[in-house]
């Protein structure tokens, strides 16, 4: 059995999606982040960097004790070699797949993160970030439009762990200003992933806990109002 701790984000996302396609079974433990439970001392040993999700796998391939991992690129990694699934057993396959997961570890995912905040939840517009942010987002669909071209029904060859990374990050289009008509291919790719029954199974994990946060529970989400790493270890 593996613990999932997780809440209805894009990270999040990527792993409920996973696990449902690899048909693992696993246990979600639901975490608030407005109420700050990334910042616990008990979440921080699963997740040093304060950000979920974190999973427990209890039953590791060896054998031995139980597997604590973070950071949702190294899961999604774990997780394949672990199902034999979503991840060529080939060095060029293999390396294919794990160079898009970095892009969207690297990439990706805090740029739209960034124009997300500007955009939407900073407490002043400022205008420099916006617009800076907003290219780079732009920026980004247009490198991932381009790789789609010809056709190309998905990231890496076939269906990976570069889909299930990128595809939760490209859902938020709407709420980061973008349309995804400028970008024909990445629309294509977004369909196909979006009618997986899996990957609705996946998006449906915590649907109900997904509640707009007042500014206090903003405040702790973004770590103005949460205790330093030092402080939460004090707490123990």
């Amino acid at each position: 059995m593996i613990d999932l701790h997780y809440a209805p984000t894009p990270n999040g996302w990527k792993i409920t999606i996973m696990l449902e396609e690899c048909g693992l079974p696993y246990r979600v433990v639901s975490m608030q982040l407005g109420r700050g439970d990334q910042h616990t001392p008990e979440f921080l040993k699963l997740s040093p960097n304060g950000r979920m999700p974190a999973i427990v796998d209890h039953a590791p391939a060896d054998g031995g004790e139980p597997i604590a991992m973070f950071e949702s690129g190294a899961i999604l990694i774990y997780l394949a070699e672990k199902s034999g699934r979503f991840m060529p057993a080939d060095q060029r396959g293999r390396f294919n797949v794990m160079q898009w997961v970095m892009w969207q570890m690297g990439g990706l995912g805090p740029m739209l993160g960034q124009n997300g905040h500007f955009l939407l939840y900073a407490p002043e517009k400022i205008p420099y970030a916006i617009d800076r942010y907003s290219r780079e987002a732009k920026r980004l669909y247009g490198v991932l439009d381009a790789h789609l071209e010809g056709g190309r029904d998905y990231i890496a060859g076939d269906y990976s762990i570069a889909d299930m990374a990128c595809f939760p990050w490209i859902m938020t289009h709407k709420a980061q200003g973008l349309t995804l008509d400028e970008f024909p291919n990445v629309k294509r790719w977004y369909a196909l992933l979006r009618a997986r029954p899996q990957v609705q199974a996946g998006l449906a994990v915590g649907k109900a806990e997904r509640k707009p946060m007042d500014e206090q529970a903003r405040k702790i989400m973004f770590g103005v109002d949460a205790p330093s790493h030092a402080q939460a270890q004090q707490q123990q």
